[in-house]
């Protein structure tokens, strides 16, 4: 029951108590004799994305301060059992754990982070969009151990699956309409229950491949969270905590424990649920906050590790009641002790992948960024790394598919590049994937509509060096069944290779297979024709580096708004 609600109802038995019996005088003596609520402590984190290692650039700071790595993690969250009462802490993450990972995790399917996090004191997760990043099978494999059934067990230990329980109450297996993975778990508190409700977003089947949500369906968040709450109820369970693999932003003013002009799904999903349910754990836009939203407590611990959001719960010890709940987003320093356990995981994993991480595949004369330019007033622009990578992948379709033009999907650079020698292992981290580069034909009013798409979307295609086009900030935007509707891009204005795109014209234009699927909304892209498969992402990716060094940012001026370029 949430606490309001409690609140609500113990004023009703109060009214009906003094109706019934008059009035009831309270000693101190008898006030105190009451039963003392129960203490619970949770520890949450979310979006870890198998950062083993402090995360490097501005990745690894957060709140002015360097931050992050598993080996000073599983400290802080043993200081903060210490501080609690041990027994009354449970540990838990709202997904996104594994999948984009650096080499050292992904190299190895991302067995390092779940014995990782396993050792640390992982009790529960739910499943985030990156989970089905490899597809339901190898999720299962994940949580149960066992073999990869391709490359074996590479580092020659049994992999025994993962010390944690995963949940995700909306992934159903269409065939059958059960769910993939355990909805939700009880867990036991000297007596009184919490209970955890795993949620993967809803919108998982637009942002993963294919390949990776084959045969499953993915329901309403809020809606799937009310059924089994009232599950939960039925069972005895007051207290319900949803690990929520979905989230929100708020203001650029707002700090890691603030909540400033919030915005998000989170909002409406957390609006939309039960009132039984009293904490929402958060996750995916990689924010910090810490809210109260329709009297729940909202939270999000950013992302790779950097915060831990410790959670006070005291709760009624006979009716099972959240009585207060309280967040505070703790910044997971480096002045701390490094854990010697997670130091022997990551060395004992650094020397199996042996040199191949360090291997020198390039160097660049200034750091590099993913960091995106302000497109009126929005975060919609250039990225200097992702049209670095869009130059990428036309080098090696150019000559060989006779592409013209190349686009790469923000979502799929993950980090930045620092200035000087470029390793493998940090090539690895900007692109982890392992996407296929995919050639196919568009025409040129197709590529319009791919470009008015991003405006329905929300996210920007970075653009090979041969495109250039005008944005009108006072442009209509499409919508979702119609984005050719939109007028943001000024017509006539897109050009490749510095010449007008004919929209009757065909092109040979190259993007990821994922973006070529109609990932991240694109449906516009799945038009296309006469599709031929390519090299891997990285692997032309690094090549670029190796052919280019040294490297430097490419100039953010392929697109620009009419502000830049009055009509003619």
């Amino acid at each position: 029951m949430s606490i309001t609600r409690m609140r609500r109802a113990a004023v009703g038995l109060t009214v009906l108590a003094v109706a019934a019996f008059g009035a009831v005088a309270t000693s101190p003596e008898q006030a105190d004799a009451r039963p003392k609520p129960v203490d619970v402590t949770l520890l949450a984190l979310n979006d870890f994305h198998g950062n083993l290692e402090p995360p490097s650039g501005s990745s690894g700071t957060i709140a002015g301060q360097t931050a992050g790595g598993v080996e000073y993690l599983a400290t802080h969250l043993a200081e903060l059992r210490a501080a609690a009462k041990k027994k009354n802490t449970i540990t838990v993450a709202a997904g996104d754990l594994i999948g984009a990972s650096p080499l050292l995790s992904a190299a190895f399917h991302d067995e390092p982070t779940i014995e990782a996090l396993s050792m640390a004191g992982l009790d529960y997760a739910s499943v985030g969009n990156h989970e089905f990043d490899e597809g339901a099978a190898e999720l299962l494999r994940i949580q149960n151990g066992g073999c990869h059934p391709v490359d074996g067990c590479a580092d020659g230990t049994p992999y025994r699956g993962a010390g944690f329980k995963y949940l995700s109450a909306n992934a159903f297996k269409t065939a059958t309409g059960k769910p993939l993975m355990a909805p939700y778990a009880i867990h036991k508190v000297q007596g009184v229950k919490v209970g955890f409700i795993g949620m993967t977003l809803e919108g998982t089947p637009q942002i993963v491949s294919q390949q990776g949500v084959a045969g499953l369906s993915f329901a309403d968040e809020a809606d799937t969270a009310n059924r089994y709450a009232r599950e939960l109820r039925r069972k005895g369970v007051e207290t319900i905590v949803v690990l929520l693999h979905e989230g929100g932003t708020q203001a650029a003013t707002g700090g890691i424990n603030d909540c400033v002009g919030m915005t998000g799904p989170i909002v409406d999903i957390t609006n939309r649920m039960d009132p039984s349910i009293d904490v929402v754990v958060s996750g995916h836009t990689h924010q910090a906050y810490n809210c109260d939203i329709n009297g729940k407590l909202v939270t999000s611990a950013s992302s790779f590790g950097r915060l831990v959001t410790d959670i006070d719960l005291k709760i009624d010890r006979r009716s099972g009641d959240v009585i207060s709940a309280a967040a505070n987003n703790v910044v997971v320093t480096r002045d701390v002790a490094k854990d010697p356990r997670q130091t022997a995981l990551i060395d004992r994993y650094k020397t199996v992948l042996g040199p191949v991480a360090d291997r020198q595949v390039g160097e660049t004369t200034t750091a590099i960024t993913k960091t995106q330019e302000t497109l009126f007033g929005t975060s919609l622009g250039e990225s200097p790394l992702g049209n670095l990578i869009a130059d990428a992948q036309l080098a090696a379709t150019d000559d060989e598919q006779n592409a013209v033009a190349a686009f790469m999907n923000p979502g799929g650079v993950r980090a930045d590049l620092n200035a000087g020698p470029v390793t493998y292992e940090e090539a690895f981290t900007v692109q982890p994937f392992a996407n296929n580069l995919v050639t196919l034909d568009l025409t040129g009013a197709q590529l319009y509509c791919v470009l008015e798409q991003q405006f329905v979307t929300g996210r920007t295609l970075y653009p090979s060096s041969t495109v250039g086009y005008v944005v009108d900030p006072n442009g209509t935007t499409g919508t979702v069944a119609d984005p050719c509707a939109g007028t943001r891009v000024v017509r006539g204005s897109l050009t490749i290779g510095g010449t007008a795109v004919d929209t009757a014209a065909t092109y040979r234009v190259t993007v990821n297979n994922f973006l070529a699927g109609g990932g991240d909304g694109f449906s516009a892209l799945t038009g296309g024709t006469n599709l031929v498969t390519g090299q891997i992402d990285l692997d032309a990716f690094v090549a670029y580096l190796t052919a280019q060094s040294p490297v430097s940012a490419p100039t953010l001026d392929r697109i620009r708004t009419t502000a830049e370029v009055p009509a003619a």
